[in-house]
Formats: C-alpha cells, sequence, structure tokens
C-alpha cells in the first residue's frame, strides 16, 4: 500500500495529517502504521472517526500516543497523527509518562471527550478535550474509577442526554457518568455486566443503540481460548441485563500468534459495519485496524462476518498490484511484515504455508501473472487456486535461489469474475521466499 504524504499544522502542536489514498480494502490504515483496538463514530459533519491505540513494536502493547482515521465516504481515508499523547513535548497527562492502551471519544455540546487508559495499576483512566475531533486533545485528568482500575474505557450517550462509562476486564464494568463528562456517579457503579462465564467477555466493552435494543460488543473469549472474536449481547435497558447474542466476527489466522481483538459497529451512511483488528509481525501486536459490512436479521440478531481483504469497498482488481498486506487470512508460519517504508511483505514462509485474499474481481478474464519475490537459500514454488485451497490449481512459478528481488511472470487457466485467490507456498526449509504483490494480466 503506497501512501501520498503532504504536512499542516494543527495548533501549536504540529499534529500531522496524512491526506491521500488510503482505500477502503482492508486494512484501512498505510503500510508502517498500526492502529488498534478502532472505536468508530459519526458525528455531526456526517464523516466517520475511528479513534485507536497505536502499536509500534512487536514486543509489547500500544505506545505513548494515538493518531485518528476518519473518512467521508469509507474509501478514502485521513489520518491524523499524535492528537494526545502521554509523554514527550506533546505530552498531555501531567501524572504520568505510561504507555497509553486503547481509548474512545464522545462529544457533547461542542466538546470532543477523549477517554485514555494507561498501562498503570494506579490512574489507569482518564479524559482530554478538544473542539476538534482529531484534536489536539488536551489537559488530561485522572478519572477515579474507586478502586476499580482497569482498562478499555468507552461512553454511549443515550437519547435523554445520559452518558454511560464502560471500562474492565473479565467483567465489564459500568456507572452513569455526571453532566460534565468527566466523573463518575459512584452510587451507579456496576459489576458484571457481562461475564466471561454467561458472554464470554474479556474485555474491549462498546455500547450502541438500534431500534430500542442495546447492543454491547466486546472482545468475545469462546474459541480456542483466546479473545480473537467480536462478540455481542443485547439488553432492552443500557446496564442490563444482557443477553448473549454471538461473534460478530473472528480474527483466528490473521496471523500466526494472533491473540486479542477488540473493535466497535457504527451505522454509516445507512450501513451498519463492524471495526476491529488483525495482527502482524508474528506477534500479539503490530495490530491494524480492519472494517467489513454487517447485517442485522429481522429478530435484530447479527450473522458473522468473515474477514476479507475487500473490507467496505468492492472486490480488489485483479489487474492491479495486490500488495502482500492485503492478505486477509493466513496459514502456516507466514505473516505480514514491514519491509521497508511504506511497504510490506509476506515473510516468514515455510512449506505448505497459505495466504488468502477475498476477494478478487478478473471481470474480463485473467491468463498470466506477475509476483514479485525474493527467494531463501534454496528457493521454492509460488502456486495458485481459487475459491478453496484444495481445488485444482491454475498455475504456478518456480523462484530460482539466490536471485534477490525479482518480478517472475507465469501463466493460468483462464479465471473470469469474483474468486478467492490462494497462494500457497512450497519448498526446503525455512524462509522459502517472501513475497511483495501479484498482478495478473489478460491474455
Amino acid at each position: 500500500m503506497k501512501f501520498k504524504a503532504g504536512i499542516i499544522f494543527q495548533s501549536i502542536f504540529s499534529v500531522l495529517l496524512v491526506p491521500g489514498s488510503i482505500f477502503s480494502q482492508n486494512p484501512i490504515v498505510p503500510a508502517g502504521i498500526y492502529i488498534a483496538d478502532p472505536a468508530a463514530h459519526v458525528w455531526e459533519d456526517g464523516k466517520i472517526y475511528v479513534y485507536g491505540s497505536r502499536d509500534e513494536s512487536p514486543d509489547y502493547y500500544c505506545s505513548w500516543d494515538h493518531h485518528v482515521l476518519s473518512s467521508t465516504d469509507l474509501r478514502n481515508w485521513d489520518i491524523t497523527r499524535n492528537v494526545f499523547s502521554s509523554k514527550g513535548g506533546q505530552d498531555q497527562v501531567p501524572y504520568s509518562d505510561r504507555i497509553l492502551y486503547a481509548p474512545d471519544c464522545q462529544y457533547r455540546d461542542g466538546t470532543y471527550y477523549l477517554y485514555y487508559c494507561l498501562a498503570s495499576n494506579e490512574f489507569t483512566e482518564g479524559v482530554a478535550t478538544s473542539k476538534s475531533p482529531t484534536g489536539p486533545f488536551l489537559n488530561g485528568i485522572n478519572i477515579e474509577l474507586y478502586g476499580i482500575n482497569e482498562i478499555d474505557p468507552a461512553v454511549f450517550i443515550d437519547e435523554e442526554g445520559q452518558a454511560y462509562y464502560i471500562w474492565g476486564q473479565f467483567t465489564a464494568k459500568m456507572a452513569k457518568l455526571k453532566s460534565n463528562m468527566t466523573e463518575l456517579d459512584p452510587s451507579s457503579i456496576t459489576d458484571s455486566v457481562l461475564t466471561e462465564k454467561e458472554h464470554f467477555f474479556h474485555e474491549g466493552g462498546y455500547l450502541v443503540k438500534r431500534n430500542g435494543t442495546y447492543y454491547f460488543i466486546f472482545a468475545h473469549m469462546g474459541r480456542a481460548n483466546r479473545p480473537t472474536c467480536l462478540g455481542y449481547a443485547t439488553s432492552e435497558f443500557p446496564m442490563g441485563p444482557y443477553t448473549y447474542g454471538g461473534v460478530i466476527i473472528d480474527n483466528d489466522h490473521s496471523d500466526p500468534e494472533v491473540w486479542n481483538n477488540h473493535g466497535s459497529i457504527v451505522e454509516f451512511n445507512g450501513q451498519w459495519y463492524v471495526f476491529y483488528h488483525r495482527s502482524t509481525h508474528g506477534s500479539n501486536t503490530m495490530r491494524k485496524a480492519c472494517v467489513e459490512p454487517i447485517y442485522f436479521n429481522e429478530d435484530g440478531s447479527i450473522d458473522e462476518v468473515e474477514m476479507t481483504s475487500q473490507g467496505a469497498g468492492p472486490p480488489l482488481d485483479a489487474f492491479t498490484h495486490i500488495g502482500a498486506e492485503r492478505a486477509c487470512l493466513l496459514f502456516g508460519n507466514v505473516r505480514i511484515e514491514e519491509f521497508e517504508e511504506n511497504n510490506e511483505i509476506l515473510t516468514k514462509i515455510s512449506n505448505d504455508d497459505k495466504a488468502v485474499y477475498k476477494y478478487i474481481n478478473f471481470e474480463g478474464g485473467a491468463e498470466r501473472f506477475k509476483i514479485r519475490v525474493k527467494p531463501g537459500k534454496q528457493g521454492g514454488k509460488v502456486d495458485l487456486t481459487i475459491d478453496q485451497p484444495w481445488s485444482r490449481s491454475i498455475g504456478s512459478v518456480d523462484v530460482p535461489a539466490n536471485t534477490g528481488w525479482s518480478i517472475l511472470e507465469g501463466r493460468i487457466s483462464k479465471v473470469e469474475g469474483i474468486h478467492a485467490l490462494w497462494i500457497r507456498f512450497y519448498g526446503e526449509g525455512e524462509d522459502i521466499l517472501e513475497l511483495d504483490w501479484i498482478s495478473f494480466e489478460h491474455e
């Protein structure tokens, strides 16, 4: 994914805004940028804004600052950098230099409230304010949690104007916010609104209302003993009781070491979407925000959706370069890693690993392909199939050893229409090859 750079300066804090061609195809952040825990909101200007934590290392979660993503159409995204920091020259948390975990944002009476979370056993959560949805958010202050110092703040405001504060691990906690949006009403604090035993709740709560029903979205611990899913529960009342609903999306197989998920759902221009993240770099971290359309049944239940490469956009065009980072499923040891500035590749590939791209539009028919690859010491083979990994091969190319980065070409059986693309890798030893992009051609 390539990213056009441009710079403007916002206030004295030199907030960096990079406008340009980030398409809605997943992930929605550019190569080299890792934004997790996406909390999506549509504000009064009609734009959609995504607030999340920013990963910077495979060795630890998150970082000391936040970025904001925004879009008018889910096809092109802007990224505003460093809207809030807990350390350094733009530090707005005078009482702590701890890392910032997952945030949320709410709007009331002309002010945007950024609710942040610190990696600490005390002074865990706080709030900063701005007159702009993209900050800068200033003057962070601690929120008194009355001894329940946990993580992942989220705030919901109902039709009557009452704001509710959500946080917690293993059990979801809720409380009413006072009208100043910075203090909890201690008499309203309620524990176990959701639990791991009854709802598979792990962390990462988020609340919305649709057609009179409250939907509590959360990191779901119900599969493989890992919170790779986003689940939901429903209630007639904001603080419950909640009935378990099911899974909305599972990010398993986005990376060999994926651990958690965290996200939100939002309606934008009449369509509902789920925002979630995927891991990269063979780590629990280095996560990237993604989006998929979701659908409600007549009874209000939500169908589980699959991870795709196209996200909120149309199928990927087979006749353009499809970047390696668009892979929505990875099987084996293969993972996505940053290779150079503004570029990510498939790497650490072993025999019989697979990478999947859903979905690719081969309109007009494709009969040739090109790939940019770099072999390991012994080289290997790249094999292509469509729809299923066990389907008949449509074409392959041998990758000779010790050739450096090169573009190889091969023929395929003619493919038309929209299909999932499976890239299968074969060879001996570890690190068989690395892959940068693939494209297709008409005869």
